[in-house]
């Protein structure tokens, strides 16, 4: 593991079926076009109020899972987490990895039950984020980012929930949020790794849904006083609202 949990590992050789002929006279197979994962060209805006308390509840096909966000403690993690989850990003996603005895992660959008994209377990959501660190410990219960294991670079959307305390990882993975309720739910989960051609289907994310305020207001949207009154020339309607010449 090299101190971190990973994002995904170098992809694999990829073994291609040796081409056959066709005749002439046979009709090309039409080509479709590949399922789209979600992506996104930039980390989000900043969209919370870093001074609330919020919280998220995945819903699965096993139950629910309540996790208090650390807003203060990794605001740019949290931010990203909100935006994603309140834009229907985690919805219908899996728990690709699972292992008792470290985590469960979740996360990369080409790991569906659909069997139509292939499940890489490198996936994200189009970017990486910066690491952040704070006073947090990787206990059980724990929610963190996955990093690639080479280069230590935070997954976009890649996420664990600890299974056991991992003091290893300190240093690493930021950790932005702690179960609340619902442990047993995770301990549920069907183990599998991604890599197992044989592994069982993993549990789904039916929806990831986030209790917290939408957005902290911002000074423009706030009027206070007679200088932000609209100038006559956008509330003249007829002569005898013409402003005098002293206005």
């Amino acid at each position: 593991m090299s101190g971190t949990m990973r994002s995904g590992s170098s992809p694999q050789s990829t073994i291609t079926a040796t081409p056959t002929a066709v005749e002439a006279t046979q009709e090309p197979t039409p080509e479709t076009e590949p399922p789209q994962v979600k992506t996104y060209p930039s980390p989000p805006e900043m969209i919370i109020d870093t001074s609330a308390e919020y919280f998220a509840v995945i819903e699965t096909d096993k139950g629910d899972i309540r996790l208090e966000l650390f807003a203060d403690q990794a605001p740019e993690t949290v931010n990203n987490f909100v935006f994603l989850a309140r834009d229907g990003f985690y919805d219908s996603l899996t728990f690709h990895f699972v292992d008792p005895e470290l985590a469960a992660q979740a996360g990369d959008p080409t790991c569906t039950m659909s069997q139509d994209i292939t499940c890489t377990g490198e996936g994200g959501p189009g970017y990486t984020l910066p690491g952040e660190t704070n006073d947090k410990e990787h206990i059980a219960g724990s929610v963190a980012m996955a990093e690639n294991t080479d280069t230590y670079v935070t997954n976009g959307s890649q996420f664990f929930i600890a299974l056991q305390d991992l003091p290893q990882l300190e240093g690493h993975n930021t950790v932005f949020g702690q179960v609340v309720e619902g442990m047993d739910v995770v301990q549920a989960l069907t183990p599998r790794d991604w890599q197992d051609p044989n592994a069982p289907p993993g549990d789904e994310i039916l929806s990831v849904t986030i209790e917290g305020p939408v957005q902290t207001p911002t000074p423009t949207e706030t009027v206070e006083g007679s200088e932000e009154t609209p100038t006559p020339t956008e509330t003249v309607e007829g002569p005898e609202e013409t402003p005098t010449p002293t206005e």
